[in-house]
């Protein structure tokens, strides 16, 4: 008696043959797969010019205010170095005026001395004094002070000057006379103080 034969299951197919439906299926799903892909690829695209658009968006406004900025610095720079130049046209003007103005009492002092020409000799004395008083206090308040150094300092090659070097009983390098004050302003020289110099004792 033959054994019997099993059903054949319909829906298990010969794998070595494939068949039309079968093939357009396959295309069917690689054209969709494609698709996708393209899609994707589009979208992140469309992503990246969007934020390439947006980077290139700030940087330009940024741009337009550093722009902006430096024409405010260099307005302020420039009116910075306008009101210098004016401040210093002012100061070469006027620089003088404090100084003038503190002169112009000795002047009047002056005068009215030699308006008086029957004075004594004590008089004039006094007048003259009393205008020297004058004149220092105009000094004073415009930080104009003498340089006068005394027998025996040292000398200071920065606000003295050296007429002659002279042998004499004060040590090396000090002052034996003063021929002329000097006169310094806020500690600029105006004019040295001249002095003699000693050398040293004499030769024997």
């Amino acid at each position: 008696m033959s054994a019997p034969q099993e059903p054949r299951d319909t829906k298990q197919q010969d794998p070595s043959v494939d068949t039309s439906e079968q093939l357009e299926v396959n295309q069917a799903q690689e054209a969709s797969g494609d698709a996708d892909a393209q899609a994707s690829g589009q979208q992140v695209q469309a992503e990246a010019e969007e934020d390439w658009a947006t980077l290139l968006s700030e940087s330009q406004e940024k741009v337009a205010q550093y722009h902006e900025e430096l024409l405010r610095a260099k307005a302020e720079t420039e009116n910075i170095r306008r009101r210098a130049q004016e401040d210093v046209a002012k100061a070469r003007k006027f620089g003088t005026e404090s100084f003038a103005e503190s002169l112009i009492p000795v002047r009047d002092s002056l005068e009215a001395a030699l308006a008086l020409t029957d004075q004594t000799a004590e008089a004039w004395k006094e007048g003259v004094e009393a205008t020297l008083r004058q004149l220092n206090s105009a000094f004073e308040r415009n930080l104009l002070k003498e340089v006068a150094p005394a027998e025996g300092d040292k000398f200071d090659p920065h606000v003295h000057q050296a007429i002659s070097s002279v042998p004499s009983g004060l040590p090396e390098g000090t002052v034996v006379q003063l021929l002329q004050k000097g006169y310094t302003i806020a500690d600029r020289v105006l004019r040295p103080a001249l002095v003699m110099v000693s050398s040293g004792q004499p030769a024997a």
